[in-house]
């Protein structure tokens, strides 16, 4: 069983020990120190949190344990039920809310469980918060209310049409157009919130055509809910077999969209946010925002406008400040994360689905048969390999890290997240993950042998670092 406790939150799996897995004493314990740290910075005056979920299957317990914590805190509860992460982040701000908890292990197995924290602006916490709330946690420093002084509760289904609405108020969604090009889009969303979301938001976009596959948010999730090609089996099939012109797949919370193109191909996972920031550039030009492990295409079409584009550490919260210190117009992850602060400082897989069927209706070739993967073919070619190691308690990750930095330090090496080190068209980027007990070892270059090359070279240092210190 696992429990990881970072600062974006807790995350763990379902059954165990308490602190080794994602057990009710642990999520009452971590839930209680992010109110009462809530409350304390609202100087105990009346406090306010949002609570949204996906659909897996131990959402509805897991809520139960959060909602009845923080109301026994004296917090007030906006309980949104199934809802999506960035639609928990929207309804932060509507509802002038002090923070927000979203239930979700995003694209972990069903097993898996979590809480990911917001603040009072919908975003998630930062480092610095994040780890006050764990040291509040470890020290169980919170205090519960008197009977007189509960908290309130409310259950609020409206802002599944309050975040369409907003979206659909943007100046660069364009429904009328999408609805003229008549396109007919299968949609995976994994048995979770997005099967109730998606399907939503196109029609209001005047989608007519909608052929959903595992759209049933019952948590039992259909195949791994990671939307990555080898996953995707079934949905690329029905694209190609329904004669769709594109397949939407979103991950249990809806943070992260992948597109399939209508031949039943990838248009892939990290060019969803090249081709959304494609299309904001040619009508607001301006800077624009990726971390670390995301593809260089963005900084290329970013470059070819004459605008800047930045790097950040791995992580939402980080992609968030470079975006507000370089004030970018657009940015997000490769992971499929796309953040548009017109709408929102955070990842939001409806607005991305919204922005990219704007860009492709304006796109193609007269009745856009082929537009999906025409479009794709404007964009420069790179292939990222994608791997990790599992992390051992014997693992010194900080030696390991230092060690492949030293034997490469004649290349161009960033330290901020990991390690990356760049050779030429090429780069490789390694650090320990936010979610998983794992290193991620990620490559890109111009073909996929050279960077699967490069990952596996790295992977053996590794494995021989591994080796040498265990013979010491």
């Amino acid at each position: 069983m696992t429990l990881i406790k970072s600062i974006s939150g807790i995350r763990g799996t379902i059954g165990g020990k308490t602190g080794e897995a994602f057990t009710p004493i642990d999520i009452a314990k971590f839930t209680a120190a992010f109110g009462y740290w809530l409350l304390q910075k609202n100087n105990q005056q009346k406090t306010k949190i949002v609570v949204g979920r996906d659909a897996r299957i131990s959402g509805s317990i897991v809520n139960q344990i959060v909602i009845s914590t923080l109301q026994l805190l004296g917090i007030d509860v906006v309980d949104l039920g199934l809802s999506t992460t960035p639609t928990v982040e929207v309804a932060v701000t509507e509802e002038k809310a002090n923070g927000g908890i979203i239930i979700t292990a995003s694209h972990n197995p069903k097993q898996w469980n979590a809480l990911k924290l917001l603040n009072q602006q919908g975003e998630f916490i930062s480092a610095s918060d994040g780890e006050e709330v764990l040291r509040m946690a470890e020290k169980e420093e919170f205090e519960f209310a008197e009977i007189n002084f509960l908290g309130n509760y409310t259950e609020n289904n409206s802002y599944l049409e309050k975040h369409i609405q907003k979206i659909l108020a943007l100046p660069l969604v364009n429904p009328k157009t999408i609805a003229k090009k008549d396109f007919t889009i299968v949609v995976d969303a994994v048995n979770s919130t997005g099967g109730i979301f998606v399907p939503a938001l196109l029609r209001a976009l005047g989608v007519k055509n909608i052929i959903e596959l595992n759209c049933i948010p019952s948590g039992n999730f259909a195949h791994n809910p990671e939307p990555l090609p080898e996953n995707l089996l079934e949905i690329s099939k029905a694209v190609v077999k329904q004669n769709a012109h594109l397949g939407i797949v979103v991950d249990p919370d809806v943070d992260r969209l992948a597109i399939v193109c209508e031949d039943g191909e990838m248009f892939g996972e990290e060019y969803t946010l090249v081709a959304v920031a494609d299309y904001i550039l040619q009508h607001t030009p301006g800077n624009t925002v990726s971390n670390l492990s995301s593809t260089k295409a963005l900084r290329d079409i970013t470059e070819k406008t004459l605008q800047k584009y930045n790097a950040s550490a791995v992580g939402e919260v980080n992609v968030v400040e470079k975006m507000k210190e370089t004030n970018a117009v657009i940015g997000g992850e490769g992971n499929g994360g796309v953040i548009y602060p017109e709408l929102h400082y955070g990842r939001d897989a409806l607005v991305g689905i919204a922005l990219f069927l704007s860009h492709l209706a304006t796109f193609g070739d007269g009745h856009c048969t082929k537009c999906c993967s025409s479009l794709r073919a404007k964009y420069p070619n790179y292939y990222i390999s994608k791997n990790k190691i599992e992390l051992t308690d014997e693992m010194n990750v900080t030696n390991i890290l230092h060690k492949i930095k030293e034997k490469y330090s004649k290349q161009p090496v960033n330290t901020i997240d990991g390690v990356k080190i760049e050779f030429d068209n090429e780069w490789i980027h390694l650090r320990t993950s936010n979610t998983e007990p794992i290193i991620r070892i990620y490559a890109e270059s111009t073909s996929m042998a050279t960077a699967n090359n490069l990952a596996d070279k790295i992977i053996t240092d590794i494995k021989e670092i591994i080796r040498l210190n265990s013979n010491t």
